[in-house]
């Protein structure tokens, strides 16, 4: 009976989500009602109580803030407009060069953001006016800024790479330093699609007529420095082994904090507006984790994942059909919701399934990083899609769907990578991260 219950259930918050109810009210009021239903009120009742308190102690949560208050410090005191300008000088001259520079720019940003959709629309409102100047085609542009923005769901600091290693039980650090290469290789396969499309057909991207001199490169360079301080402190003090994912998180809005105040970009109100917006987004993410570790307890009690598990160990289902099972779910799944979201409904189901069919988790957490990237591209809800279309809403949402399939069959691309080159998570970590 408590199985059928957790199925039920299963299916009815992604109805809700579906209807825009909340996912924090869709996670939490479901998984309520649930454990009510098999647990008794009692217990409910002592779990809802302890929950928020868990989550607000959590000091593995306690980044969460820190990266996000380190990526509107670095957006609201100009650090991502100077990391655009320079990708644009040294990059411009190549075919499809500023979709180029966008994508690689917006690389450079996820790693001072740690949020897909901040670095969509970061750098959506520089990109996006300056390629529509140069000619350039709508979807390429959009299609552009929308994938790129996804680089911030990957590389670190990955704000749902904390979320999963939380729940999965796994080293943060160890995730971080997992998802650098493959996030390398996703940049670098977006940049050569552009470069082979538009050289193919140059009707997409006009090659601007006056090239950017060496001096204005090289001085371009001078502007960029905050970015890789800010990488080399976060990255470098977690690889090193010197601080934990937390600590260095501290570290980067320090490091931004300074950074600004040196070259005196920090004004009071920039300042305030990077604190309300952190307030503001870190209380939509505890919420919707206080709803998530609800659902994860009343999974428990359900004993759904456990069936799960227990299935396909009874059935040996192949390893390569569980792995097209999940990315179809999640395909699916993101057609009516968004990543976080998707992350928190299934990882209390998916991890015990892994786990015992003998996977590494440190691995199946960057590849469900990917699927949910591939999601976020997903028509018809992918959110980064609805983030670059409202930079310029003239043009069709439709536009962007077109623009963004050829990113969508990149993500294949690097999925296949992902699976059938399993190691190269393992390539960077070094023995004293923990």
């Amino acid at each position: 009976m408590s199985i059928t219950i957790g199925a039920i259930s299963f299916v009815v918050i992604t109805l809700l989500t579906g209807l825009r109810v909340p996912i924090a009210l869709s996670l939490g009021g479901v998984a309520f009602i649930g454990m009510w239903i098999i647990v008794g009120p009692t217990v409910t009742l002592a779990v809802a109580k302890s929950t928020p308190f868990e989550v607000a102690a959590s000091w593995e949560l306690s980044a969460v803030p820190l990266f996000i208050l380190m990526g509107n410090i670095a957006f609201r005191t100009g650090m991502t407009e100077s990391l655009f300008r320079a990708a644009r000088l040294w990059l411009g001259w190549l075919p499809g060069g500023l979709a180029v520079a966008t994508n690689f720019a917006s690389a450079g940003f996820s790693a001072a953001s740690g949020s897909s959709l901040a670095t969509t629309i970061a750098m959506g409102r520089l990109a996006i006016p300056e390629m529509r100047k140069f000619g350039y085609d709508n979807a390429l542009t959009l299609g552009t800024v929308t994938a790129a923005g996804t680089l911030g769901s990957l590389i670190p600091p990955s704000i749902i790479l904390v979320i999963y290693g939380i729940f999965a039980e796994q080293s943060v650090s160890k995730l971080f330093i997992a998802a650098i290469v493959p996030g390398i290789i996703t940049a670098i396969i977006y940049a050569a699609m552009i470069i082979i499309r538009c050289w193919l057909n140059p009707a997409l991207a006009p090659v601007p007529d006056k090239a950017a001199d060496w001096g204005e490169r090289f001085s371009s360079l001078i502007d960029i420095w905050p970015l890789p301080l800010l990488v080399a402190g976060v990255i470098g003090s977690i690889y090193t082994g010197i601080a934990t994912a937390t600590e260095a998180a501290a570290l980067g809005a320090t490091l931004a904090f300074l950074i600004a105040l040196a070259q005196r970009r920090l004004t009071v109100r920039n300042f305030s507006a990077s604190l309300t917006e952190t307030v503001v987004s870190s209380g939509a993410l505890f919420f919707i984790a206080v709803g998530a570790i609800l659902m994860n307890r009343f999974m428990g009690f359900s004993g759904l994942p456990t069936y799960l598990a227990n299935m396909l160990e009874v059935y040996a289902v192949d390893p390569w059909m569980l792995l097209l099972l999940t990315g179809a779910f999640f395909f699916i799944l993101g057609t009516v919701m968004e990543g976080l979201g998707m992350v928190l409904l299934t990882l209390p189901i998916l991890i015990p399934v892994f786990q015992s069919q003998g996977f590494d988790l440190i691995w199946f957490g960057i590849l469900v990083v990917k699927f949910v990237e591939i999601a976020a591209l997903s028509p018809p809800l992918g959110l980064n899609m609805f983030a670059a279309a409202s930079i310029a809403p003239d043009i069709p949402i439709t536009t962007v769907f077109r623009g963004v399939m050829w990113f969508i069959f990149c993500e294949f691309v690097v999925v296949l990578l992902l699976i059938l080159f399993p190691e190269m998570t393992h390539w960077l970590l070094p023995a004293g991260v923990q």
